[in-house]
């Protein structure tokens, strides 16, 4: 039998981008949570005289040669630990391809999972080597062998964990649509030109805004308040989350974050793609009882997402949204904040 391995989703708690760098990334601050929702990676594999690798998947716009993240990933750690093997890996895909929510990414470790399960390697002890390998495959790849809050910076591929928030109801909404990560990259660059920023104002920005979100899961005011711009923040005291069911998602209020995190996507993918700020609003419900705790899009999208204190209010936002906007169709799906040990006690798949 082969071993299947669960391979979660992440959303971006805010995301905030730098200048263009020299080696054609971009230096970013983001925090990254892993959602309960997930594809189903299934991994066989035996030690073989020479290497075989194949891939298969449910979903037509999965590639099943060495463009896929698990195919990269199988293949790098194989030939990092000096080892052949026959590995067969497939894809039971429920999650969006390209949709900012890192599906193929957490493919990646998956498969990596699957892959130390089945030849029984030393490579399940060797976190920082795992990392290393994880940053080589893709920006986002390391935050699915942390799993749960974690902080990312550099271009991403640097994490670290945070104090995690417990459970909270998400409404996930994905709209067909395409979203161009580069060309959302190149619009952030002209905009940042025209805006006459400097890459050491960026640099300052992203190094205070990192040491913002580690204050703030760690419970802690800097002095100043948090964020560029910040217009204040919630007290740290203060029970926002209201009484009774309003539990879930009171961690996250007390953190302050949703008065001053944003994504800095949106500011370019908006203006392309008006329907995807329409349905950020549908899933925000401002001055609603209902209203999200915060709404943004995820990554460069086109994926967005909603918190809420409820499943009533998530329930609502879904039937805010329906699954048409403005002519096109989205499908919502309904699921909640997977923190850590959660996130690892369900990673592998158990008949």
């Amino acid at each position: 039998m082969p071993t299947q391995v669960r391979s979660h989703a992440k959303i971006n708690l805010g995301l905030f981008l730098g200048p263009p760098r020299g080696d054609g990334f971009h230096a970013l601050t983001t925090v990254y949570q892993t959602l309960e929702i997930h594809d189903l990676v299934s991994v066989t594999a035996r030690r073989s005289g020479t290497t075989s690798l194949r891939i298969t998947s449910n979903a037509h716009r999965v590639p099943t040669d060495e463009r896929n993240t698990a195919w990269k990933m199988v293949a790098l750690a194989l030939k990092t630990l000096g080892l052949t093997a026959e590995v067969e890996v497939h894809i039971d895909k429920c999650l969006p391809v390209q949709g900012g929510l890192g599906a193929g990414s957490g493919n990646a470790v998956a498969a990596l999972v699957g892959l130390d399960a089945e030849l029984g390697t030393q490579f399940r002890t060797l976190f920082t080597q795992k990392l290393e390998l994880s940053a080589q495959v893709g920006s986002d790849v390391p935050l699915f062998l942390v799993g749960g809050t974690v902080l990312g910076v550099d271009r991403g591929q640097e994490v670290y964990p945070l104090d995690d928030i417990e459970p909270t109801w998400c409404v996930v909404a994905v709209p067909e649509i395409g979203v161009s990560t580069p060309q959302a990259f190149r619009d952030w660059d002209a905009l940042f030109a025209a805006e006459g920023l400097t890459s050491k104002a960026g640099a300052v920005r992203l190094e205070k805004l990192s040491r913002d979100y580690a204050s703030a899961f760690r419970g802690e005011v800097p002095e100043g308040g948090f964020g560029a711009g910040s217009s204040g923040v919630f007290s740290l005291g203060e029970d926002l989350a209201g009484p009774q069911e309003k539990t879930l998602g009171s961690g996250l209020v007390r953190t302050g974050i949703m008065s001053w995190i944003e994504n800095d996507f949106e500011r370019v993918v908006f203006p392309q793609h008006p329907s995807l700020a329409e349905i950020k609003r549908l899933l925000a419900a401002p001055g609603k009882p209902e209203a999200a705790l915060f709404a943004s899009l995820s990554g460069s999208g086109s994926a967005l997402f909603g918190l809420y204190l409820t499943r009533g209010d998530a329930e609502a936002a879904q039937e805010r949204i329906g699954n048409q906007v403005q002519g096109l169709s989205v499908r919502t799906t309904i699921t909640r904040t997977l923190p850590r040990s959660a996130y690892w006690d369900q990673m592998l798949k158990r008949s």
